[in-house]
């Protein structure tokens, strides 16, 4: 514990000194209890001036490494929370990180417990590719399989979590000096990152994560997965197959091999789109350095550490958001993003509306292939942002995953159509909605909704309707009228009998309609036409009673 409160006060006067450097004295007076930082011990001699205060947010960022810097990058596509000057300058970050010297076969004995050599061909000591996080090694098997070996930087676990804890005292301090904090909703923002970040750090949530993928698109035949090598993975280290593939920005390279990159762009955005309507389960950073085509064409994805998912019932509403988009319903747009925010305050419904519209109408009167998606998400983006909705966080994931996927698609295709990809699966989900299968799971999900509803009545509404109906309500206020508002009441509950009775009846005579048991008349269920008609009657009876009163 003593270790750690070093550890971070290191880290603290580390972070201190960078912001007096960059000319942040005011915030460090703040941070300070409002004494003058002249007077702080993380007074720096050195102060740079120049540039705006966004260049200078992104220098202290750069200066402060991984961890920031992945901060950086994560905020760079929340348009909804940040000015835009500072989004431009976020976006210029670069995971800048230097080679460190492992010994890869110390690595391996010492945490798979096996001897290289017993294993390996050879292990190539320099790196193929270096991150914040983990550097990547070429080696070879005994038995000619080329693999390579993802190893976890020592101690960047301790780093990133200490980072983690300081970023979490300073949103403490922002809420209780200043109400940006609030305003912007920072600690749901640092809470999700912190939750990203952990994750990518896990190598075994990134074996579980490429495991998945794999499961998902077995019987896919234009894309493949990479073999996870179980023996050789841990938390620290994760061996996988060695993909020969192609960039897939690279079109001279993929014509020299007699590779369509039309074909490729639509198969790229087709499998990017299928992760996320199909599965739910989406890579999180498409861009050219993740993702390869081989020399027959499949489009290799790597790279899992950052993914994202979507609940079954989020990517329910998304394809309902969906087919509205398709179909130009600016009303359902809204209510569907309505009901997939975590939270909103719209000042005015009309005027979010009409916003959405004019999105709608950009979208449908431009040529397809001059439409930009970025610009079209950006648009979105403000909607959002001057309506009040907090979205979930795959929702931004998608809007940066969308965004990625169709620049490279038109890095090599400049014709690419993002609108077009989604059509067909508009199709595919309008056909399974009208299954028998479905409609039976819609209506039984739906009874037991209402059910459950039914037995959530609070207490004290059961206690008067009691009451009422032995005429022992009573209220200081005069009531006129007292038995005609019990007859109300005891006539709205049989409505509400009534009307279950119909929902059961309509799902039974489903049932029966579907199966093929029982007496026929023709090729029709005499039963279920008998339910038909029960229905009919309890319709007619329902509408009477309705108009009567």
């Amino acid at each position: 514990m003593f270790d750690k409160q070093q550890r971070k006060l290191k880290r603290s006067a580390k972070m201190f000194s960078v912001l007096s450097k960059y000319g942040f004295k005011d915030v460090l007076a703040r941070m300070n209890g409002g004494k003058k930082s002249e007077n702080a011990d993380f007074h720096s001699d050195e102060v740079i001036s120049k540039g705006t205060v966004y260049e200078r947010i992104r220098m202290v960022l750069e200066e402060l490494g991984p961890t920031f810097i992945k901060l950086g990058q994560t905020f760079s596509n929340r348009e909804d929370l940040l000015p835009p000057e500072l989004i431009q300058e976020l976006q210029k970050l670069q995971d800048r990180v230097e080679v460190v010297d492992l010994n890869v076969k110390e690595i391996l004995e010492n945490e798979i417990g096996i001897t290289a050599d017993e294993h390996f061909v050879f292990i190539n000591p320099k790196p193929l590719a270096t991150a914040s996080i983990a550097q990547v090694y070429e080696a070879q098997l005994l038995d000619g399989e080329k693999v390579i070996l993802k190893i976890k930087k020592p101690n960047v676990q301790t780093y990133i979590e200490d980072d983690l804890l300081l970023l979490k005292d300073i949103i403490k301090l922002l809420y209780s000096y200043t109400d940006l904090g609030e305003k912007l909703n920072l600690k749901q923002a640092i809470s999700t990152f912190e939750k990203s970040l952990l994750e990518e750090l896990s190598l075994v949530n990134e074996k579980e994560n490429i495991l998945q993928f794999s499961r998902n698109f077995k019987n896919n035949k234009e894309t493949y997965v990479p073999k996870v090598y179980d023996e050789f993975s841990n938390n620290t280290v994760l061996c996988m197959e060695f993909v020969d593939g192609i960039k897939v920005t690279d079109k001279i390279a993929l014509l020299e091999h007699n590779i369509d990159p039309v074909t490729v762009s639509e198969v790229g955005l087709r499998l990017f789109v299928s992760q996320i309507l199909d599965y739910g389960f989406f890579h999180a950073d498409p861009h050219g350095g993740n993702i390869l085509v081989k020399k027959d064409g499949k489009i290799v994805f790597i790279d899992f550490g950052a993914v994202g998912k979507i609940q079954p019932n989020d990517k329910e509403v998304l394809e309902n958001l969906i087919i509205a988009f398709i179909s130009k319903n600016s009303h359902k747009i809204v209510r569907y993003l309505k009901k997939m925010s975590v939270s909103y305050s719209i000042p005015d419904e009309r005027r979010f509306e009409n916003d959405v519209q004019e999105i709608l109408d950009f979208v449908h009167s431009s040529s397809l292939k001059d439409i930009d998606a970025n610009v079209v998400m950006s648009k979105m983006k403000d909607v959002l942002k001057d309506n009040r909705l907090h979205m979930p966080d795959y929702f931004y994931l998608l809007f940066k995953g969308i965004g990625l996927i169709e620049g490279v698609g038109r890095s090599i295709n400049p014709d690419l159509d993002v609108v077009k990809s989604l059509k067909p699966y508009t199709k595919k989900i309008f056909a399974r909605k009208l299954t028998p299968e479905n409609i039976l799971k819609t209506g039984m999900d739906k009874m037991m909704n209402f059910t459950d509803n039914i037995d959530e009545i609070p207490k004290e509404l059961r206690s008067v309707l009691q009451k009422l109906d032995e005429n022992k309500f009573t209220v200081t206020s005069e009531i006129k009228n007292i038995e005609k508002t019990n007859q109300l009441i005891k006539s709205s509950v049989v409505n509400l009998i009534l009307a279950m009775i119909l929902g059961a009846n309509i799902i039974a005579t489903a049932i029966v309609f579907v199966s093929e048991s029982g007496p026929r008349i023709g090729e029709m269920s005499l039963v279920a036409v008998l339910g038909f008609c029960f229905s009919v009657l309890l319709v007619v009876i329902l509408l009477l009673r309705i108009s009567r009163k």
